[in-house]
């Protein structure tokens, strides 16, 4: 056995000796506190070295200390019972919770659905999940921090605390940080069931947070819009009108710099969609209503008394362009949401397969008046099961798609033959040209699927400042930066088919075009009766001419043939239409890394146009 010895235990700190925990003769175990300092407002243990017995107390209570003044004596004397081990003290530890620990675990769960079956039970009865449910369906599992969940409504000054904690959980907005497939997003998702899903002051605050978080992470915005707009009822704002908050604006910057996807499921209204409005994408269900002002500023407006299920139904915003993506409901607006950001968020999958390319040789009928779906074209070209089409009611003149070849992420453009034969009208040309932005803001880049007869031409399309509209195309494709190719596919005729490339038969990186392609200046009847009035008005008798006619017909016919226009190098290639995958991913591929060094860059557009 070892023998006893003399220890002095000296203060670590200047301070004030606030207690004497142990008195003369007393025995004590390793660790055990001796005398608790005071220092700055904290306080620090004196602990023994080792076992043994208190030999003297060199302090009291009170007393002022120096670093290094002796405290207590002790004999320190070989410990006769094992101390307790570190591992069986921290287990007892933790066997206990503590109080503060308690008090926040039992705060977050006021704002869970199980703590709140009424709320749910009303979601339930409108068939619609949770928002907390709708966020935990589109991040990856354990993933998510969230911001701002002990927030509440910014009215303690007419309703009692407990009564906000229990009823305005998180402000109404669930928001944070989470990883979809993987990558990390900002998601917001309102809720509905706390004050009508109106925007309060805190959930603005998160909001402004949040956005600004995105900025500065370069994060994708993945926001579930549901309710209507501003909070009249918050009490403890300082204020008048309130038009001096953030989250717009925030929001607004954010265009161009991240993908913004909004998801509206039952009625969006008011800030919810101006919200929804600035996002790149909107995904709607069914039972969606969304529109700038709810029933309550209509009627206030002095409109008029409108049922809100009246107001903005998918019905209408379907085909006017508002939404770009229906879906049935909730859980099918969150795969779609995953879908559409896997083509911003990964540039190349390795796993990819496709049909047997020489169904492309039938896709396009030799019959030139035969129409056909352009969307067969599309699916064949794409990676199997790649394509998600955006606006699919609007614009049917033009079929927007993103896809992928080989991989790798794209947008497609295609004329639409079985609407007005492929002809580009000003609805289409503004579907088109706010995609190529989407595209080119996010580095994808683009294939054009040429079949126009041109630009839709008349007195009725003139009234719909066709002018203005179909230009944008031209003004947009010739200032993409991200490659782009052209295939004809069958009809490229005049300024439609120069559109479809960008401005002109040069400008994408390959113009190329299918057997069963056809190249002119414009329509070529109608070039014929032009160009040939006076040769038709010369010959009198009706058959004679009819047979002119049809033999220039014929010639022009033959010398717009692709095989012919190409041999005039006035495009690239006449390809089998089983390369088109070749072409797209040998040209593509060369552009690759160019592409892939403009993440790092200051963003590339401003914005992208919200229509």
């Amino acid at each position: 056995m070892p023998a006893a010895s003399i220890s002095t235990v000296l203060s670590p700190l200047q301070g004030t000796v606030v207690e004497v925990r142990v008195a003369a003769g007393e025995r004590v175990a390793p660790g055990a506190t001796l005398v608790i300092i005071e220092s700055m407002k904290m306080e620090h243990l004196v602990e023994t070295p080792g076992a043994g017995v208190v030999e003297r107390i060199l302090v009291s209570a009170g007393d002022m200390v120096t670093a290094d003044q002796a405290l207590v004596d002790l004999v320190l004397t070989p410990d006769d019972e094992p101390a307790p081990s570190a591992a069986a003290t921290t287990a007892d530890e933790h066997s206990i919770e503590r109080a503060d620990l308690a008090a926040v675990t039992a705060r977050h769960a006021t704002g869970l659905d199980a703590h709140r079956p009424e709320s749910v039970q009303r979601r339930r009865q409108r068939n619609q999940r949770t928002a907390r449910e709708n966020v935990d369906d589109l991040v990856d599992e354990g993933t998510f921090v969230e911001y701002g969940p002990l927030a509440i409504a910014s009215q303690r000054g007419r309703r009692p605390l407990e009564e906000l904690i229990e009823r305005t959980p998180a402000d109404g907005l669930v928001g944070g940080v989470g990883e979809i497939e993987g990558r990390p997003a900002v998601i917001l998702s309102y809720d509905n069931t706390v004050l009508a899903g109106t925007q309060g002051h805190q959930n603005h605050r998160k909001k402004d947070r949040l956005f600004e978080v995105a900025e500065r992470q370069r994060l994708p915005v993945v926001l579930f819009a549901e309710g209507g707009g501003g909070r009249p009822g918050d009490t403890d704002v300082p204020g008048v009108s309130g038009l001096d908050v953030m989250a717009f604006d925030l929001f607004a910057r954010l265009s161009g710099w991240v993908p913004l996807i909004g998801i509206a499921a039952g009625r969006c209204f008011a800030g919810n969609a101006a919200l929804l409005g600035c996002c790149d994408v909107i995904i709607a269900t069914l039972d969606s209503n969304i529109g700038m002002g709810g029933p309550a500023m209509i009627e206030g407006g002095g409109l008029g008394v409108v049922a809100a299920d009246d107001i903005g139904p998918v019905g209408v915003q379907a085909p006017n362009g508002v939404i770009d993506i229906v879906v049935a409901d909730e859980a099918a607006a969150v795969a779609a949401a995953k879908q559409y950001l896997s083509y911003f968020t990964t540039s190349v999958t390795p796993d990819h397969s496709a049909v047997d390319q020489s169904v492309l040789r039938d896709r396009v009928p030799e019959n030139r008046l035969r129409v056909y779906d352009v969307r067969q074209v599309i699916e064949a070209i794409a990676d199997a099961d790649s394509v998600l089409e955006l606006r699919t009611g609007f614009g049917t003149g033009i079929v927007t798609t993103l896809a992928r070849v080989e991989g790798r992420s794209l947008g497609i453009v295609a004329n639409n033959p079985s609407h007005l034969g492929g002809a580009i009208d000003a609805d289409g040309a503004d579907k088109a040209s706010r995609f190529l932005q989407l595209c080119d803001a996010f580095d994808l880049p683009v294939v054009f699927l040429c079949d126009t007869p041109g630009i839709m031409v008349g007195p009725a399309a003139e009234e719909t400042a066709l002018v203005r509209h179909v230009n944008r195309l031209f003004v947009t494709g010739a200032n993409l930066s991200v490659p782009t190719g052209t295939i004809i596919l069958r009809k490229g005729y005049g300024l439609g088919a120069m559109a479809m490339c960008g401005g002109s038969f040069k400008s994408p990186l390959f113009c190329v075009a299918w057997p069963t392609g056809e190249v002119g200046g414009m329509g070529l009847e109608g070039a014929i009766k032009l160009g040939f009035r006076r040769e038709l008005d010369a010959v009198a008798d009706p058959t004679e001419r009819a047979a002119m006619y049809d033999s220039l017909v014929a010639a022009a016919y033959e010398r717009g043939r692709a095989l012919n226009v190409a041999s005039h190098f006035e495009i690239d290639d006449v390809i089998d239409p089983a390369d088109s995958r070749r072409w797209i991913t040998t040209l593509f591929t060369s552009a690759a890394s160019d592409l892939n060094t403009r993440h790092r860059l200051p963003k590339k557009r401003p914005y992208i146009d919200t229509w």
